[in-house]
């Protein structure tokens, strides 16, 4: 949906990246974007020798407001885990003829700019990433630095301001404008903590095709969902994953710690295998987790940062894996799954086999016999389904 941004008596158009996603209805900024913006701009925070550092800005609402207000010598550091996010800033910024020359986009594992005068924060949906962002923040950043958050009203709850004492240092709010709240907080908290991340945890697991168990040492990084164990429905794909033939080119789509693709090479040592998602983080992680389990195999695999499997090859993989996410941030869509099965329908050769793992109730079945012309039902439990779709034609 491409929705009008005021800022300042200035109508800003944004849209939800990717732009071609199937659910059009959803909006591309919220109230904290507006209370964040309309905030600093009635505090004047910002001058033309400012150094802002902007978090977890989705779409590039705020970074739009910016680009179009501040003044040519503001410099403005954008940080993101989701390359997605990126590519939806960069978009919005050039379809509002915006100069970018001031922005500078650093993913979540590159090192805060230590020269920062204001930070603007938008609250992530996940606590690990907002716990690791917070140590780097206060490992680099000086108590001089000015610091907002935003996010709706709703999500911040007592324990989120817990966090930000713990880690920053004394913390208070606002009150609530349109559903939303800015957290302000001084960073005057004497112990800076050591992050915790990434975590590392033992998986054991009893294969399909062998008597003989094996174990892992699996590492996350903090925006990698089940940072300490192995959540249930990988558990359930992984012991539902077809047997894979030598020499076969397999994908990890959404690889997140890259466990299955880490699976399949477990089992099948000649495979390629290649890891998909567009988290820093998650591919990062995949990329550690085959070279300390798997560091022979490391050749037979590449490691992608990529909007599903955008310019991936037509008809050049047997196998793509898949657990698809039903939401982007904190919206419920099925819009990545759309995109997901229709990549992987042209990427996969003819006789190729996408095999996905879901929720019962997300009916992806229907999805799958729309896109592919056939489903299979491998396995089911009260939660999950693993079905299969073969490419014939």
């Amino acid at each position: 949906m491409i929705s009008p941004f005021i800022v300042n008596d200035k109508n800003l158009f944004l849209t939800r990246f990717p732009v071609a996603q199937v659910n059009r209805s959803l909006q591309a900024w919220d109230s904290a974007d507006e209370y964040l913006i309309n905030y600093i701009n009635e505090q004047n925070l910002i001058t033309s020798t400012s150094n802002i550092a902007v978090f977890n800005d989705t779409f590039g609402a705020v970074a739009t407001s910016l680009t179009a207000t501040t003044y040519s010598g503001t410099q403005v550091a954008l940080i993101n885990d989701s390359l997605i996010s990126m590519k939806g800033i960069a978009y919005n910024i050039e379809q509002n003829h915006l100069d970018d020359s001031n922005i500078t986009q650093l993913n979540s594992l590159e090192a805060l700019p230590s020269n920062t005068t204001l930070i603007l924060y938008k609250i992530p949906k996940s606590k690990s990433l907002l716990i690791e962002q917070l140590i780097k923040i206060k490992q680099v950043m000086t108590e001089n630095v000015i610091f907002i958050a935003a996010d709706r009203a709703k999500e911040i709850h007592s324990s989120t301001l817990k966090l930000f004492e713990k880690y920053l240092g004394t913390t208070k709010t606002s009150l609530a404008v349109k559903k939303a709240r800015l957290v302000f907080c001084r960073l005057d908290n004497p112990v800076a903590q050591t992050s915790p991340f990434p975590t590392t945890w033992s998986l054991t697991q009893k294969p399909k095709y062998s008597d003989q168990e094996r174990s892992f040492t699996i590492s996350n990084h903090a925006n990698v969902y089940s940072r300490d164990k192995l959540d249930i429905g990988a558990r359930y794909f992984i012991e539902n994953l077809p047997k894979v033939k030598a020499n076969s080119q397999v994908i990890d789509l959404g690889c997140g710690n890259g466990v299955i693709g880490l699976t399949i090479l477990k089992e099948q040592s000649e495979a390629q295998v290649q890891f998909f998602d567009e988290s820093y983080m998650a591919v990062e992680s995949a990329k550690e987790n085959i070279k300390q389990n798997l560091p022979s195999l490391m050749s037979q695999c590449s490691f992608h940062l990529n909007d599903c499997l955008a310019d991936v090859p037509s008809s050049s993989v047997d196998l793509i894996l898949c657990n698809p996410p039903f939401h982007q941030h904190t919206a419920t869509t099925d819009h990545i799954a759309w995109q997901m099965f229709k990549d992987s329908f042209r990427v996969l050769r003819k006789g190729g086999e996408l095999r996905i793992i879901g929720n019962r109730q997300l009916a992806y079945h229907i999805k799958l016999q729309r896109i592919f012309g056939n489903e299979k039902l491998i396995a089911s439990n009260d939660k999950f389904v693993t079905q299969s779709a073969i490419k014939r034609q």
